[in-house]
């Protein structure tokens, strides 16, 4: 684990704000009847008129800059000729390199003007357990307390959290030290101090957390085929409390 600087963390949040409104313009782009390539195709344009570099483009063999995954594929979905139908639950994991340092976040959209519920239902837990999980990142707490307060709020509303997927420190690299999972006990696990920069993702479903390669060779998917969904933001932990740095700028004033 590398503690980060003021300095680098200034930097972090100006990449993270050109993040949060790059998945802005993505998220208003998703509709009904267009394909998971158009999205790949506007995300990259958008991190070019930026300055900044797409963080997963080759990453481990990865062929895109943006993870697009549908219904029961949890994350690291590929873009492709698929085209989004109504009521499907879409997710959009993104990571630039802004000034030599990467952010990472991830949101989870319903296409479509139907109800649908139970995806709707999911987006909401999902994105209350990374809130839960972000209070929880101060001074002084650990990490198993971070993971353990998600837990317990997600199984509050009778779901879960993937075990295998985790989230992870960010900076230099797009993945570093400490692993930070959705689930663990209290008072375990690294100790929180200021200068620690991860990304906090929730990963919930509905039915067993077990999970499984998806078809195009990077996503993973849930193992019975019912929907997932994935919030995430990168954080940084200070004296002052935890600093969301991929929110837009009226988040943290």
């Amino acid at each position: 684990m590398t503690l980060k600087t003021s300095h680098q963390i200034r930097l972090m949040r100006e990449g993270g704000q050109i993040l949060a409104e790059i998945l802005d313009t993505l998220t208003a782009a998703v509709r009904p009847g267009i394909q998971t390539l158009e999205l790949e195709a506007l995300a990259r344009k958008l991190i070019l008129n930026r300055k900044a570099k797409p963080s997963f483009f080759n990453y481990r063999g990865f062929p895109a800059a943006l993870c697009v995954s549908l219904n029961e594929e949890i994350v690291h979905g590929v873009p492709s000729t698929r085209v989004i139908k109504s009521g499907d639950l879409v997710k959009l994991d993104l990571g630039i390199k802004y000034k030599g340092l990467h952010t990472d976040s991830a949101r989870s959209i319903v296409a479509g003007k139907g109800n649908f519920p139970l995806a709707r239902k999911l987006i909401a837990v999902a994105e209350e357990a990374l809130a839960v999980g972000i209070a929880e990142s101060r001074v002084g707490r650990t990490i198993g307390d971070v993971g353990s307060a998600i837990h317990g709020y997600v199984k509050s509303q009778k779901m879960d959290v993937v075990r295998d997927l985790v989230g992870h420190g960010i900076g230099v690299k797009v993945h570093e030290e400490p692993e930070v999972p959705n689930y663990g006990k209290p008072s375990q696990g690294e100790r929180l101090v200021e200068g620690m920069v991860f990304a906090i993702e929730p990963m919930i479903v509905v039915g067993s957390y077990k999970i499984q390669d998806g078809a195009d060779g990077f996503s993973f998917v849930t193992t019975d085929g019912k929907p997932a969904a994935h919030a995430e933001h990168t954080i940084a932990v200070t004296n002052d409390g935890p600093l969301i740095l991929s929110a837009s700028s009226r988040l943290n004033k």
